[in-house]
């Protein structure tokens, strides 16, 4: 792992949302604090400005740095001597482009949730913005994390599995079965209304996650798309599964089911991916072992901390064998290679190449577009699309 020797101090980090009564805040603060990267000093912790202030205290910061909006913290920290390096935006995700726009243009680097924004021209804005600042921006999928989804991209890029022919991604959960969203519970409120999840329910929350880990492991760019998405809770407006098929660049074909109502299903993403060579299959609820299986020969077993595994995935790996890794440390890792990338922004020098696949604003804007023509494929009565 990487240390702090870039800046001889930690680096000072914000927050917006993620205060009372939210789940991915604490997540995205447990990620930045495994590692010893980074120190949570300011926040504008909810869109209320008395729940932002009384998250802060909650957080122990400072009363001054507890804010009740992120204009506000924007433009507060940018004109402190001690302002925050970074900041993590972890809000609904109509949420996402105003914070991330308005810390861009206070020259503050940006981490951020996904999907990037619930729009495509808002999606493309912002990468211009960034793009115009120079600043690190991160998105936040964090299965790209997982040492054995690093050896799996290290093992494609190789040739290891020849031509990729077949990818087979999936992502089946069953907590919206029913209508929690009517029960007060709050993840499903703001993820099946539209004016805060966007025009996709299933696919924009999870899809985009298995879509993501396809393209991330393969390199493969999509070329065209056909989309079923379905609402089978009656009284939803959003999706709660989709059907997808998928034609990538070079001819390899896909498939890509994501569900909400898959009882039996807690986090189930899976992927296989099989090219002319062999193939590779990786489930995100047994994120240690990954199985290769080379053409005309026995499976193989790959082991989190085990022998044959190369530089990706050993620079993503904490703990000794057969002490599991997963959820947290997969975020954890992003932030630490977020963390170099950042710190060598600000010292001027150069980051680590091995910390240099986090995904970044264009593949924010690559699933954004991959929610928005799967939408309108799927009103099309599942028409091929380009992509």
């Amino acid at each position: 792992m990487s240390g702090t020797e870039n800046l001889g101090r930690r680096l000072r980090l914000g927050m917006v949302g993620g205060g009372r009564d939210a789940f991915i805040g604490g997540v995205h603060r447990i990620a930045a604090r495994i590692d010893d990267r980074y120190e949570l000093v300011a926040g504008a912790l909810s869109s209320s400005p008395d729940k932002a202030k009384a998250s802060g205290a909650d957080l122990l910061l400072a009363a001054d740095r507890a804010y009740g909006s992120y204009e506000e913290m924007a433009k507060a920290e940018a004109a402190r001597d001690d302002g925050i390096d970074a900041v993590a935006i972890v809000t609904p995700n109509h949420a996402h482009f105003g914070p991330a726009k308005a810390f861009l243009d206070a020259g503050i680097h940006v981490i951020c949730d996904k999907p990037l924004t619930t729009t495509l021209e808002d999606a493309k804005a912002l990468q211009a913005a960034v793009e115009s600042s120079g600043l690190v921006f991160g998105l936040t999928h964090n299965y790209t994390g997982y040492p054995l989804v690093r050896h799996a991209r290290e093992m494609v890029a190789a040739g290891e599995l020849g031509r990729i022919r077949v990818i087979q991604a999936e992502y089946p959960q069953d907590w919206l079965s029913t209508r929690l969203e009517d029960d007060g519970v709050k993840q499903a409120e703001w993820r099946t209304d539209p004016s805060r999840s966007g025009p996709a329910g299933c696919v924009g929350d999870i899809g985009t996650h298995a879509y993501n880990l396809a393209r991330f492991i393969t390199g493969l760019e999509l070329e065209e798309i056909a989309a079923d998405l379905h609402t089978f809770v009656d009284g939803r407006e959003l999706d709660d599964n989709a059907h997808m098929m998928l034609r990538f660049a070079g001819g390899a074909r896909g498939m890509l089911w994501s569900s909400q109502v898959a009882p039996g299903n807690e986090n189930a993403l899976r992927i296989r991916i099989y090219g002319e060579q062999g193939g590779l299959v990786w489930d995100q609820e047994n994120p240690n072992l990954l199985t290769h299986s080379p053409l005309g020969e026995a499976p193989r077993i790959l082991r989190r901390g085990g022998p044959g595994l190369g530089a990706a995935a050993e620079h993503a790996s904490r703990i000794p064998p057969g002490h599991p890794e997963g959820y947290l440390e997969g975020f954890a890792q992003l932030y630490t290679d977020l963390a170099d990338q950042i710190s060598a922004h600000i010292s001027g020098g150069d980051a680590d190449p091995l910390a240099m696949t986090v995904p970044t604003v264009a593949d924010g804007v690559d699933g954004v577009r991959f929610i928005t023509r799967a939408v309108e494929s799927s009103r099309a009565g599942g028409s091929w699309l380009r992509f």
